[in-house]
């Protein structure tokens, strides 16, 4: 890998902005565009702010749930998942908290997927999931993420304080045998907790054929811990990679994919990896995402504290036509960016494990 190959690597990634993408249309209705072109056509869902991990990168020991009163119910779920599907919502994940952690959630799979959608998904921390998988597949589920941020038994324990990582790593078997694949693997980088395991990750997508996704460290600890001295930047990443064994970006098949992972093949055809450049590379210009969180407020960003409560009209039989509006509102409300890098950013009030990855 020449010092050229690597800086090309290292530069961010031009992606068109998405008033070219195709708005679609249902009925009458126009599909989610905010103000600045941009089409949401994918939903976050997430079913439960509890978990049964405590990873240091997003919660605290002693963290406070939410009452089970205050959670969304199935139906409730399920029906604003079916007006999102009739405004024109693609895809759907499927989050938590820990989503396996919330009861019944084979048949909230079974009905999300039956409404519908072109893609349904599901972000787990693995430890549940090989018990699951093969269900989780017959009722609808496509696709998983598995997060797993060490290959090294002790230091798993260590950054998840709960939890064995062969069990994680059975459940990733688990989840192949069942269909479910091609698997990805999310590594949120800390620097100094698991970032000199950034070669032993890719030999693993290279050994497994799993796609491995190294993520930056976000501002969404519920420690409120985070500074730049704990980010690993994907720059880095990819030059360490790249130097070892050497990479070539894989183009999307449609150019206009607002994915947040840049993606790249081993140029020997050995595997791929995926980076999620969130801090230092953002993507804001092509998001598509809309948040529900488990407590029922819609969120436009990960990284907002705006929100509109979707619970509370259900629960005062507020109508379909309503629920559409609130949708509008949400999008119609979204900044250009995140602001991260900006002087004036505030951390959310909400940690991840409470919005939903």
């Amino acid at each position: 890998m020449t010092i050229a190959n690597m800086a090309r690597l290292a530069m961010p990634q031009a992606r068109p902005s998405l008033p070219h993408r195709e708005a679609t249309r249902v009925g009458n209705a126009p599909a989610l565009v905010d103000r600045f072109g941009r089409v949401h056509d994918d939903l976050r869902i997430s079913v439960t702010d509890r978990c049964n991990l405590r990873c240091v990168y997003c919660m605290e020991e002693d963290t406070t749930f939410a009452p089970h009163a205050a959670i969304l119910t199935f139906e409730e779920i399920v029906r604003v998942a079916s007006v999102a599907r009739g405004m024109g919502i693609r895809s759907v994940r499927i989050t938590g908290g820990e989503p396996l952690q919330r009861r019944g959630i084979v048949d909230l799979v079974a009905r999300v997927a039956s409404l519908g959608f072109s893609d349904v998904a599901m972000t787990t921390n693995g430890v549940g999931l090989a018990r699951f998988a093969r269900d989780l597949e017959r009722a609808g589920l496509r696709r998983l993420n598995v997060s797993c941020d060490s290959l090294r038994s002790d230091r798993f324990a260590r950054i998840r304080r709960r939890g064995r990582l062969d069990d994680v790593l059975e459940a990733m078997d688990a989840a192949e045998v069942a269909g479910l694949a091609p698997l990805k693997v999310n590594v949120v980088l800390v620097a100094g907790m698991n970032d000199d395991e950034i070669e032993d990750f890719a030999a693993f997508a290279r050994r497994t054929k799993r796609i491995v996704r190294f993520i930056e460290f976000m501002p969404l600890d519920a420690g409120r811990a985070w500074n730049r001295d704990h980010l690993v930047p994907t720059e880095v990443v990819l030059e360490r990679i790249a130097s070892r064994w050497p990479l070539e970006p894989v183009e999307p098949v449609d150019q206009r994919d607002p994915s947040p992972a840049e993606r790249y093949r081993f140029s020997d055809g050995e595997g791929e990896i995926g980076v999620v450049p969130s801090v230092t590379r953002p993507f804001c210009g092509t998001c598509n995402r809309l948040r529900l969180t488990a407590d029922g407020a819609i969120r436009n960003c990960l990284f907002s504290d705006n929100e509109l409560s979707v619970r509370d009209l259900l629960r005062r039989g507020g109508s379909d036509a309503e629920i559409a509006a609130l949708l509008r509102r949400a999008v119609g409300s979204k900044l250009p960016g995140h602001g991260i890098n900006e002087s004036g950013f505030l951390q959310p009030r909400r940690s991840m494990s409470m919005i939903g990855g």
